[in-house]
């Protein structure tokens, strides 16, 4: 008698409903007279040993079993593999993502502080702009007397500045960076304070009202050091500005050159 294995889709039968199958089949060959009956005790010494054919079958039986779990094992462990590969592929996926991201934030703060860099960069270049710039002495004014003009009105013979319009009361601005080296009654100067410059050279304002620096102070482009006025030896209040190459009376330049040579159009 042949048995069978369902085709299709129907799962496999499991090792006990296939050794259900085998007894089953068994009983059946015993009951077609292929083996014989235990039905009497009195029979049982008339129970045949079982024939090559009965032996061929159960041996076909098991072996079926045993290709059947091989099979099943099989499925079972490639399911298992397909699965852990899904696994890593995710885990990869989900790692490049993450590398991707980082470095994206990377760039980004990289970015971000390049930036900042920059903008820092460029306010201490114009923070030192400002600092190392000349500016007139007064804002918005012009020279009424220019340098080296001649006549009485200078113990010299002849003026060793330029004077600027100003009104009574105007301030005055250092032209640049420096250190004061004086502050204080100048004579004809009257009110007057020198400023040592940064390079080297000094600058002078006369004529003033007040003061509101002191020697030794630091000093920075731009900054009011003074208000105009007519102290000293004056015919009105304007602004006496001097360039020197030292603090002392006689060593004066030409402050327009003086000027102009930083940048200052007077």
């Amino acid at each position: 008698m042949a048995f069978t294995r369902p085709a299709g889709k129907h799962r496999a039968p499991n090792r006990l409903t296939r050794r259900t199958a085998t007894v089953a089949g068994v009983a059946t060959l015993a009951t077609a007279g292929v083996i014989g009956t235990l039905a009497s005790p009195a029979m049982a010494d008339d129970v045949k040993a079982p024939s090559a054919q009965e032996v061929n079958l159960e041996r076909t039986i098991l072996v079926g079993d045993s290709v059947a779990d091989r099979i099943a094992a099989q499925a079972v462990a490639q399911q298992y593999e397909a699965e852990q590969a899904a696994a890593k592929a995710e885990a990869r996926a989900k790692a490049v993502a993450k590398a991707k991201a980082e470095a994206k934030a990377k760039a980004r703060a990289e970015a971000a502080a390049k930036a900042k860099a920059g903008r820092e960069r460029a306010a201490r270049d114009a923070e030192r702009k400002r600092l190392n710039a000349y500016v007139a002495p007064v804002t918005g004014s012009y020279v009424s007397t220019g340098y080296r003009t001649g006549g009485n009105l200078w113990s010299s013979g002849s003026h060793t500045g330029i004077d600027f319009h100003a009104a009574s009361g105007t301030p005055v601005h250092a032209v640049g960076a420096g250190t004061v080296v004086e502050a204080g009654w100048g004579g004809a100067y009257g009110n007057n304070v020198v400023i040592k410059m940064n390079d080297g050279t000094y600058t002078q304002y006369g004529h003033l009202s007040s003061i509101g620096v002191s020697v030794g102070q630091s000093v920075t482009s731009d900054q009011q050091i003074a208000l105009s006025g007519a102290t000293g030896n004056v015919t009105g209040p304007h602004l006496h500005f001097e360039a020197r190459t030292s603090p002392d009376y006689g060593s004066d330049i030409d402050p327009v050159a003086y000027l102009r040579s930083h940048g200052v159009n007077v």
